[in-house]
């Protein structure tokens, strides 16, 4: 093996910085919006509410209150800016002599938003006028409350809450200067107060506070976060130590529990494979339900011997091959923090890197996973399913009822979905449901994809048990589906994204550009044409 005590973390001498973590407030308040002070208030209009009588007035109350109070400015200020309440318009004004320094108006487009999903264009504009004007303290309000139902405002208002937060992060521990997010309390008006309103915005923060660490895993550096993100799950086992436990498994135990499949996709590097399995059980015991989320963790893949090669491959992207590991200890955190009573859940993740060494894994090599099941590995660039194939394994040992597996999976994700939609793989109804439901409270976007067994035809070797890639590139996504299912012996189902949502290091970036093109002809009987550029595989 190439792994030497030698290897450092931290190549190059960086370390990060220690940054201050967000800590803004959230409260659910009932107070007229004219009345209220602070730094900068914000109104949500849609269209209508901006419409004006022939006095050039509002006819909205609240806006006609707050243009009174004015003198009329808010009117002239949004007729000079031909602000119409269209989605993504904003209009911002500096004031003197009132409660409030800067009054900002943000469209809706012509209805308020009925899905949490319809609140991320609210979520952005609102954290961008909070961080431009550098406040300490804002109000959302709503110019028409009723506009949005009864039962949907406690999703709102925790819709907004997580993405103001999440529009405020940025990623300063490699900078030598930064700038300092400023805001600490924001005050949501028109949208309800209580005791269940105080609970979702709890929740929201929780949950808010874990996206944001996913996305510092994703966004750290190969030369600094190897696998010894093993470290960070000992840190949510020991921050949490009343509900959750870290077992860290070295190459020797992994060889013992015969994990040749992950050990293989580790074999050239100088850094040592870790396997990490988090596990969370609730204080008062009395489980009703045991689940496992499994996540890719290649912190970094050069594709190996197949490497990435060509402009379209993004190879200095690939340190975010490991984002469905960076999701699984987000949602551990988050977890740590709500404490939910009732269920069991193992978080598990097989972390390597992908590298390049005269003891790494080769084309036309045979390994053989935990399960006792054989690979003829055709392509070292599809060597994260070989990684998630031992993990599975190891999650059904586990005795989970079902198994959530997360992984940037695959570049065919992108290609049939697009960058800002996540494809849902499973043979089970009832966990398609439940993720579905899920996705509608996140305001993340899902679809299901089929799991067409006669592809599996594809995926058939002459000398193992199976190929690890199928007949690219048609279907890629749906065969990488299916050679994991040989690894789930119980209820599973796989989340498939290609990139690390709004983490882009480009501006306006949704995710990484891990696709662009694919060039492979896939072996017609035996024969096999050389790959080019422009792969993504896992």
């Amino acid at each position: 093996m190439a792994h030497t005590a030698a290897a450092v973390a931290a190549l190059g001498l960086t370390k990060p910085n220690v940054v201050e973590p967000l800590q803004v407030s959230f409260a659910a308040i009932g107070i007229e919006p004219s009345d209220w002070e602070g730094d900068v208030l914000a109104v949500a209009v849609t269209e209508k509410d901006v419409c004006r009588s022939p006095g050039s007035s509002f006819e909205n109350a609240v806006l006609k209150r707050l243009d009174s109070q004015l003198g009329g400015l808010l009117s002239e200020a949004s007729a000079e800016e031909d602000f119409a309440g269209k989605a993504g318009q904003l209009v911002v004004l500096r004031l003197q002599g009132q409660g409030f320094k800067r009054l900002g108006l943000i469209g809706l487009g012509r209805s308020a938003p009925s899905t949490a999903a319809a609140c991320r264009g609210l979520e952005e504009s609102f954290a961008s006028v909070a961080k431009s004007a550098r406040a300490g303290s804002t109000a959302l309000a709503l110019a028409s409350p009723g506009g949005i139902h009864e039962e949907f405002k406690p999703d709102a208002a925790a819709a907004i809450a997580s993405g103001t937060v999440l529009g405020l992060y940025e990623d300063n521990r490699y900078r030598s200067e930064s700038n300092k997010v400023h805001l600490k309390q924001v005050d949501l008006i028109g949208l309800g107060y209580g005791p269940e309103m105080d609970h979702r915005l709890e929740l929201a923060k929780h949950v808010s506070s874990g996206v944001i660490f996913g996305k510092d895993l994703v966004n750290s550096p190969a030369n600094v976060l190897t696998p010894v993100l093993a470290e960070e799950a000992s840190k949510i086992a020991s921050m949490y130590s009343d509900v959750f436990t870290a077992t860290i498994l070295n190459e020797e135990r992994c060889r013992e529990l015969k994990m040749g499949s992950y050990l293989a996709v580790a074999a050239a590097s100088a850094n040592p494979p870790r396997f990490i399995h988090l596990c969370y059980k609730p204080s008062g015991g009395n489980v009703k339900r045991k689940l496992a989320i499994v996540g890719k963790g290649v912190t970094f893949d050069s594709g190996g011997y197949n490497i990435k090669i060509g402009a379209v491959c993004n190879i200095e992207l690939m340190k975010w091959d490991m984002g469905g590991s960076a999701a699984v200890f987000g949602a551990a955190k988050a977890l740590g923090q709500i404490k939910p009573p009732g269920v069991e859940v193992h978080f598990i993740v097989a972390a390597c890197e992908n590298m390049i060494s005269g003891t790494g894994m080769r084309p036309g090599d045979i390994v053989t996973a935990s399960n006792g099941k054989t690979i003829e590995v055709d392509n070292t660039d599809a060597e994260g399913r070989l990684t998630l194939a031992d993990a599975l394994v190891y999650a059904c040992k586990q005795g989970v009822d079902k198994i959530i597996d997360l992984a940037t999976l695959t570049g065919f994700c992108r290609v049939a979905l697009g960058p800002s939609i996540a494809g849902i793989l499973t043979p089970s109804d009832e966990l398609h449901e439940e993720v579905a439901a899920a996705s509608e409270v996140s305001g993340e976007k899902f679809w299901r994809l089929p799991l067409e067994e006669s592809y599996w035809e594809t995926m058939k070797s002459g000398v193992a048990d199976m190929l690890n890639t199928g007949a690219i590139p048609q279907g890629g996504v749906i065969t990488a589906a299916l050679f994991l299912k040989q690894f789930s012996g119980c209820t599973w189902t796989l989340l498939g994204r290609c990139g690390a949502t709004r983490t882009g290091r480009r501006p306006g970036l949704a995710s990484p550009p891990w696709w662009n093109g694919f060039s492979r002809t896939r072996r017609e009987s035996t024969k096999m044409k050389p790959r080019k550029g422009g792969e993504e595989l896992v």
